[in-house]
């Protein structure tokens, strides 16, 4: 009996540990995992669906009062990570990547964040602040992009429909 807990024991031994290294080493992250949620600033439009649909009520935007933006916050102590906001940004500026270390003092929680800016672009006519479109969306919608539609991409909402009645008004009169 002693001498076959001795033989486990030396088998043990010369396998070497079968637990996880961490936090003292590298360790297994799967593919799929659902980790900390990642901003590209450059694709967002900031149109606050992904706000809408997040079950934890972690991320919210924040208009600057000089009009130039939004501050996008993703708040990882009330994030559930479950994917709603990545499944459903129209751009697919939101994601969640394999980071899954949210590990923090308490007195950090509040600085467990995301934060990044989302600019607004400006109306090449009247330089009225707006949601930045990113080319590859609207490509997306409207194909190869011509020289008119690179015009029209620049316009603000506004200025777009001023233009469309000019247009519009002078195929009526042709």
């Amino acid at each position: 009996m002693v001498l076959s807990i001795f033989k486990v024991l030396w088998n043990n031994l010369k396998q070497g540990p079968s637990t996880d290294p961490f936090p003292f080493g590298e360790t297994f992250t799967p593919a799929r995992l659902r980790g900390k949620v990642s901003i590209d600033p450059d694709s967002c439009v900031g149109c606050g669906v992904c706000a809408t649909v997040c079950a934890g009520n972690a991320i919210k935007h924040v208009e600057r009062e000089d009009g130039s933006g939004k501050d996008f916050y993703v708040w990882h102590n009330t994030c559930t990570f479950c994917g709603m906001c990545q499944h459903y940004c129209p751009t697919k500026a939101i994601r969640l990547t394999n980071d899954w270390s949210t590990a923090h003092c308490n007195e950090d929680k509040y600085k467990m964040k995301e934060q990044e800016f989302v600019a607004y672009a400006r109306c090449t006519e009247c330089n009225q602040a707006m949601p930045n479109m990113p080319h590859a969306m609207l490509d997306h919608i409207y194909g190869t992009p011509t020289k008119e539609l690179e015009t029209i991409y620049g316009l603000c909402p506004e200025c777009r429909r001023q233009k469309s009645a000019q247009q519009f008004g002078a195929h009526i009169h042709d």
